[in-house]
């Protein structure tokens, strides 16, 4: 086991009503001091299935822009297969211990893909209050069906389904951010990987926590991805820092939540916005999230859209391979 998993130590940390000092934030990171309360951020909620397109494009096109995160409704993915999603995933996590490590990251294995509890570099050696599963299920070439959990056995076809129907989604999306920017409806999409993009499931697991004031799940980050496609349980958790305060996100039942990622930024030469955000943990409640990571192929060069650059906006971004950008985020290393 690389490290002790989270939702074990949660068993111990229950009785004792304490947390283990590595799970303690420093104080301008903790939740309690450092979250705006009483007020509850009402994101954007855009209707997919708006008929008027140009209305489409600019709500999506000014939540980008301002919010870097949306909620999508009308996405035209089943309620039941969201909630078949969400119960094979909490059925994973609730396998005996030995199963779950069964789905471990290998040895020596440079890839995020796996079963795990540690993700990227600490700083000063403090832990986020969360076990995951990462697995690719989309396009078929990049999935690797060792990280696929064979019980519960229902979980392959609630994956497999769900990576169907967000491509829909997900083309819908890309097609808006590019006219939203006055490119051609496919350009975006193309510039992030095209069909090669990679769709990049995470399973995030936050066992109770004695000490929800202290700990965060996933400390505050921009995501790597070009967009994430995230659908939470309903345990309130997701924060946004905006105007220069940490707010809780409302959710909407049903709808998915859109994360513009670095990627899309890049691409945009800074105009659509990474959003920053972190998870708090709950004290008596399971919170458990599945965000897809729409990324590029690793060795593609991301950089910002020519179309996008000229002598009065010139690149504000390196051109550089997804791996060398994933890289240098996970060990901290200036871009």
């Amino acid at each position: 086991m690389e490290v002790e998993r989270v939702q074990a130590i949660a068993s111990l940390s229950k009785c004792m009503g304490t947390i283990p000092t590595e799970f303690v934030r420093a104080e301008n990171e903790q939740p309690a001091i450092t979250t705006l309360h009483g007020v509850v951020l009402e994101v954007p909620v855009i209707d997919l299935c708006e008929p008027d397109e140009k209305k489409l494009v600019r709500a999506i096109d000014q939540a980008s822009r301002d919010w870097g995160i949306f909620q999508l409704v009308n996405h035209d993915i089943p309620n039941d297969l969201i909630s078949k999603l969400q119960k094979v995933g909490r059925e994973f996590f609730e396998l005996p211990q030995e199963e779950k490590e069964l789905y471990a990251k290998p040895p020596g294995y440079q890839g995020v893909e796996g079963y795990g509890t540690k993700l990227q570099k600490e700083v000063e050696g403090k832990k986020g209050w969360v076990d995951h599963l990462f697995h690719k299920i989309w396009p078929p070439s990049a999935i690797d069906y060792q990280f696929w959990p064979k019980t519960p056995p229902s979980y392959r076809e609630a994956n497999e389904e769900y990576a169907e129907r967000l491509r829909g989604v997900v083309d819908k999306l890309f097609q808006s951010l590019s006219l939203g920017l006055g490119l051609e409806g496919h350009e975006m999409k193309e510039a992030a990987g095209g069909d090669e993009l990679n769709y990049l499931m995470k399973i995030n697991y936050y066992p109770p926590c004695p000490r929800p004031d202290l700990a965060l799940g996933v400390v505050a980050h921009t995501d790597m991805s070009a967009l994430t496609i995230l659908v939470p349980n309903e345990v309130q958790g997701l924060q946004v820092f905006k105007e220069g305060h940490w707010y809780d996100v409302k959710y909407i039942p049903n709808a998915l939540i859109i994360h513009i990622g670095d990627q899309v930024e890049i691409l945009s030469n800074g105009i659509y916005k990474s959003v920053l955000h972190r998870s708090t943990v709950n004290k008596e409640m399971t919170r458990m999230s599945w965000p897809v990571f729409l990324e590029p192929p690793l060795e593609l060069e991301t950089g910002p859209i020519s179309k996008l650059v000229s002598k009065e906006n010139q690149s504000k971004y390196k051109t550089k391979k997804y791996k060398d950008y994933v890289y240098c985020k996970l060990n901290k290393l200036p871009q």
